[in-house]
């Protein structure tokens, strides 16, 4: 496996999902349930998300091969909607919420597109365009799998660790993931670019 490959994937899935991020939003649209179904709704919520990320993480070049796009084209545009999610990281704007009483919020807004939104879809799909051997392709569904049980942790106990980070804290680790973000994008948006500007 390419070690670099699956710190980079890595990285970029953590970051863009963004595990304390999400628990303000989290606990927002959970609000008035118990512990238990708190927890329920964590879990469906992620194994949803797994799903959606594993099918663009499977038939990612299927999909771009009958929209007809290429892989830089796929680079830029992904750098360019991370740089956004980075930029509303930074500045504390979240999307409203729309909770619709016969929805089940696991599935929306909590694993589409809370979790499994745009930024996380484009780069999974970037990652698995990326993806040469059977190796890096186990390594890849490995870090998706990794960083969902992550998230899956901070959802369940969101409760005992909003009480730990509070409000203030909370925020301050958002800031810095948006911070992370944005240089990962830019760098994402560049590599494309040049990829263009070489043909390929």
């Amino acid at each position: 496996m390419d070690t670099k490959f699956l710190i980079e994937s890595f990285v970029t899935l953590i970051v863009i999902i963004d595990p304390i991020g999400n628990v303000p939003t989290f606990l927002v649209v959970t609000q008035g349930k118990g512990v238990k179904a708190r927890q329920r709704l964590a879990l469906d919520a992620v194994l949803v998300a797994t799903v959606v990320l594993g099918i663009f993480a499977g038939f990612g070049r299927e999909i771009l091969g009958y929209l007809g796009l290429s892989l830089p084209a796929l680079q830029v545009s992904g750098g360019l909607l991370l740089l956004i999610v980075a930029l509303q990281l930074l500045t504390g704007k979240q999307a409203e919420l729309t909770t619709q009483p016969k929805v089940n919020v696991a599935l929306v807004p909590l694993a589409t597109p809370l979790i499994a939104g745009p930024g996380a879809i484009a780069t999974v799909l970037v990652f698995a365009g990326e993806v040469h051997t059977v190796a890096n392709a186990i390594g890849l569904a490995l870090v998706i799998l990794i960083v969902m049980l992550v998230l899956l942790v901070v959802l369940r106990s969101s409760v005992h660790l909003s009480r730990l980070l509070r409000d203030g804290g909370i925020e301050l680790l958002s800031r810095v993931f948006g911070l992370l973000l944005a240089a990962i994008a830019v760098q994402l948006a560049a590599s494309g670019v040049l990829a263009f500007a070489h043909g390929r």
